[in-house]
């Protein structure tokens, strides 16, 4: 690589050219997937496990029997000694941690093996419960939430009246009130509702207050010149001048509220893909473990680059202003 090319790609605050953004934006997934491949595919790098193919004479020994390489080299020992036969078997890694190639059928069988209890969900009606979830638990944040925080930037009236409480509030952890929520609730979708409330509501009040205090103030100074009064600056300069970063804002906030998804889902949950994960835990079965994990990652990105392209034909000068 030249020191020309070096320079471009590592200069500072300058943007890529398109292709070599495309090109790392696949290596940042194909990196960690080949270290995964690596890990789950050559036995010399780290398989701490042995597989058991023949038991030899060991009596505790089963085939397909995961156990440590120590405790295996140990037994083989042992029957070295006696002449005895020996077990065999392949190194492995542990049970919770399946390659890819079964994580990737797991994607298939998770929406397509009937659930062992009749009163368990699909894995399809588990990611639409939790995702009703998401949407209900974010969208009576924000109804609540953008309007204080608009506010709150706008008028230091309201700036001292919410945000030193919600200042408080926003270090007070969203599953302390797990308990409390199930309580007064029950034990279906209201808590999980209530805890992503708590948790993306406060956090949405400070973030859109503080967007709010960035807007251009000779926007406001042109505004009065020309004879604007508070309503006419609230709703015709404040609130059209921050809509991009609003935007941007509330794209950032939903991804926080799909982290306190699991959270949400741990208490008094029989439903949502955190429920079907645990009960895929309990059997073992951890391939679709990871594919579930997997999809709401899935979920989350896909929603936030459909939110992304809709917010360019939204607010197209802001792409013209980047452009530039």
């Amino acid at each position: 690589m030249s020191a020309r090319s070096t320079t471009r790609w590592f200069a500072v605050r300058r943007e890529l050219p398109p292709k070599t953004r495309f090109l790392m934006t696949i290596m940042s997934f194909l990196v960690p997937l080949i270290l995964w491949s690596l890990i789950s595919y050559v036995p010399w790098l780290w398989h701490p496990k042995v597989e058991i193919s023949d038991p030899g004479d060991v009596s505790y020994f089963k085939q397909g029997m995961l156990v440590d390489s120590d405790l295996f080299d140990k037994e083989s020992l042992k029957l070295e000694a006696t002449d005895k036969t020996l077990p065999v078997g392949t190194p492995a890694n542990p049970i919770y941690l399946p390659a890819p190639h079964e994580v990737a059928v797991a994607f298939y069988t998770a929406f397509t093996t009937e659930p062992k209890r009749r009163s368990e969900m699909w894995l399809h009606e588990s990611l639409w419960n939790s995702i009703q979830v998401i949407f209900w638990g974010f969208v009576l944040s924000s109804i609540v939430g953008v309007p204080l925080g608009v506010m709150a930037g706008t008028y230091d009236f309201f700036a001292r009246l919410f945000e030193p409480f919600v200042e408080f509030f926003r270090y007070l952890p969203a599953p302390a009130f797990g308990a409390l929520a199930v309580a007064i609730m029950g034990i279906h979708d209201a808590p999980k509702i209530a805890i992503i409330f708590i948790g993306t509501f406060f956090q949405q009040v400070l973030v859109v207050s503080n967007t709010t205090r960035k807007l251009d103030a000779s926007l406001l100074e042109a505004a009065q010149t020309l004879g604007a009064n508070n309503k006419a600056l609230l709703l015709k300069v404040v609130v059209p001048g921050i809509l991009p970063d609003l935007y941007r804002d509330m794209r950032i906030l939903l991804g926080w509220a799909w982290t306190y998804l699991i959270v949400a889902e741990l208490i008094g949950a029989s439903s949502g893909i955190t429920w079907f994960i645990t009960q895929q835990a309990r059997y073992k079965n951890f391939d679709n473990v990871f594919a579930a994990i997997m999809m709401i990652g899935i979920l989350g990105l896909t929603t936030d680059l459909i939110l992304a392209a809709l917010g360019k034909r939204i607010f197209p000068w802001e792409r013209q202003t980047a452009g530039a």
